[in-house]
């Protein structure tokens, strides 16, 4: 959602879009098929439900990749677990770490729900989506973004799971929640930010690409949030114009639909950057059912140096489905607070 842009005119957008452009036929022979307009085509329904941990576990430091027999054994134990009513529900790297150690049973004491409420998950033979640096770990955090990790740790608007692994997940001092001001857009669910690492956080896998002259529109199952991208060659806002999903302007380089987005707000926050955050997005169709999506992360306020992580997306004939997210999330915040109330008492 975009500061003082109501969320119905963004609709009204995509779906007009949806309307007026056909979705075109399966890609063939390594070429993408290509839009009214000549653009090449994205459109469709696309999941990222990886099993492959964001950052590469410290087990499996000098490889990049797994055999095959070692990913037919991980399928045989997500079998196992995911069939376990005894396991939590398990997001970000730590469901990885989990089948590489052969757990028979996980326990996670913020989980609301088991296994089951978790969907299938796809696997490959990498061991980490970072492809940069080439350790597969994140670069150094700045004292500045450390800062901003504990400060949202402290006051329960993220949990380290949202870090992309356990690393980050070191104490940090608890602070009083005095109102709803205090929790994250997430929790309040106002937005889910930009951008969306789907599969560590399992249930916000799936996305609808758009097309139309001179705009691509990705719907986001996720608190159904929509991101209107002008490529029509304008300019970004000025920088003092701000907006908790930035600023998003797209070109085409050659079949590479590339996005660059700036302009976010303080009150942005992934992983730790806010205002300072350079994000470059390509997607890349490499065949009728893959669409390669890279992002490439430059905030030197969080970060020591640029990294970039590479998600392959999969295409599915599945319709995106209501997401019953209420902007408020009154249920959830009036827990939280209730808590903190109790607390001071």
């Amino acid at each position: 959602m975009l500061q003082g842009q109501p969320f119905s005119l963004v609709r009204s957008v995509a779906i007009a879009i949806a309307i007026l452009v056909p979705v075109s036929v399966a890609a063939q022979g390594g070429t993408p098929p290509r839009t009214p307009d000549g653009q090449p085509d994205l459109q469709g329904v696309w999941t990222d439900t990886s099993i492959t941990p964001l950052e590469r576990p410290k087990a499996l430091a000098d490889r990049k990749v797994l055999t095959d027999a070692e990913v037919a054994q991980l399928k045989l134990r997500a079998e196992r677990l995911f069939n376990n009513p005894a396991s939590d529900f398990i997001p970000g790297d730590n469901l990885f770490m989990a089948l590489w150690a052969n757990a028979d049973v996980v326990e996670n004491p913020n989980a609301t729900g088991n296994v089951f409420n978790m969907v299938p998950r796809e696997f490959d033979n990498r061991t980490s989506l970072i492809t940069d640096p080439p350790d597969g770990r994140l670069p150094p955090v700045t004292p500045e973004g450390r800062r901003r990790q504990l400060e949202g740790l402290a006051s329960n608007v993220t949990t380290p799971w949202q870090f992309g692994g356990a690393s980050t997940a070191t104490a940090a001092p608890v602070r009083v929640l005095n109102g709803p001001e205090d929790l994250s857009n997430v929790l309040r669910c106002v937005s889910w930010g930009v951008p969306k690492i789907a599969g560590n956080i399992n249930y916000t896998g799936y996305h609808q690409i758009v097309q139309g002259p001179g705009y691509v529109v990705f719907l986001s199952e996720v608190n159904h949030e929509a991101r209107v991208i002008p490529v029509d060659g304008r300019p970004h806002l000025p920088s003092p114009l701000r907006q908790w999903n930035g600023d998003s302007r797209g070109r085409w380089e050659g079949n590479t639909l590339v996005v660059e987005t700036t302009n976010f707000s303080a009150k942005s926050f992934f992983m730790g950057s806010a205002d300072g955050l350079h994000l470059v997005e390509r997607f890349t169709r490499t065949s009728p059912t893959t669409l390669d999506y890279e992002l490439t992360f430059n905030d030197p306020a969080t970060w020591t140096k640029p990294w970039t992580a590479l998600i392959r997306l999969k295409s599915t004939d599945e319709r995106l489905q209501e997401f019953a997210c209420h902007e408020g999330n009154h249920h959830v915040v009036r827990g939280i607070l209730g808590g903190a109330r109790a607390e001071e008492r």
